[in-house]
């Protein structure tokens, strides 16, 4: 239901005789920060060695991307990250938590650009969607985001960076100053397969020095595949934390499944 309604409101240069992207080209599409199709990746992130009780925290983040065209061949691509959280215990007692996390909006204007390099600006938005305390931050957000892609031959390189600081919100929870960098290398192979690596960097400001870092190394692969007329990319990825604050994971696994609507 909520794909077929994304498919309902955007349909912006159809063109009915266009031929079908190769499976290559969908690959491409799908590692590109500010893609020209609908997709929406499902990503399950497996937290390994969360808290004190080293255990596993898990994380689907729900991320439609949605480009819409504008005149001058100006591009409006909006890219939203709803995240359900299954927080293991932190505090003795408490017990694990089930529920949504916080909303974060993030809308790229693109200016004309060639097919090789693309680059979008904007602001980032952040919704306290969370329905326990231990699962968000509890305040509203907003900064920029930047974001840049290159492609050429079979590689995609591009980068995506934003700075969040809270404006309001539960006047008794700490301020926010957060910063992610996530940086993407591709090279795509035969048949939709493709070598990848993109770890998301992060930094709280406001944290410790000692606790504020959290630097990730690793990477993974995925291949574009059609079944009956939909494409799907499946992603699986992995990442040690070689710089992390106190009690965060230790390791992550990652496994993306992607829906693609080429136009």
């Amino acid at each position: 239901m909520f794909i077929a309604l994304l498919l309902a409101v955007w349909r912006p240069g159809v063109h009915a005789q266009q031929a079908e992207p190769s499976l290559t080209d969908l690959a491409k599409q799908a590692k590109n920060p500010l893609p020209d199709i609908i997709n929406v990746p499902m990503q399950h992130n497996f937290n390994f060695g969360s808290g004190p009780g080293h255990d596993t925290q898990y994380t689907l983040n729900i991320q439609p991307v949605i480009p819409f065209h504008l005149p001058g061949d100006w591009n409006l691509v909006t890219r939203t990250i709803l995240a359900v959280i299954n927080q293991p215990e932190i505090d003795p007692g408490q017990g694990s938590t089930f529920g949504l996390g916080d909303t974060d909006l993030s809308l790229f204007l693109s200016p004309p650009s060639s097919e090789a390099f693309i680059w979008g600006f904007g602001p980032i938005i952040r919704f306290p969607t969370a329905s326990a305390e231990v699962l968000g931050g509890g305040k509203w957000g907003i900064g920029p985001t930047v974001a840049g892609v290159l492609t050429t031959g079979p590689w995609v390189v591009g980068a995506l960076v934003n700075n969040v600081w809270s404006f309001a919100g539960d006047s008794t929870r700490p301020a926010v100053n957060q910063m992610l960098l996530q940086p993407g290398i591709s090279y795509n192979l035969p048949d939709g397969w493709f070598l990848t690596t993109g770890p998301e960097v992060t930094a709280d400001w406001k944290a410790p020095s000692r606790d504020r870092w959290t630097v990730p190394i690793g990477g993974g692969v995925g291949k574009v595949v059609q079944i009956a007329r939909q494409s799907l990319n499946l992603q699986a990825e992995a990442y040690y934390n070689v710089e992390r604050p106190a009690g965060a994971a230790v390791w992550t696994f990652t496994f993306t499944l992607q829906f693609l609507f080429p136009k």
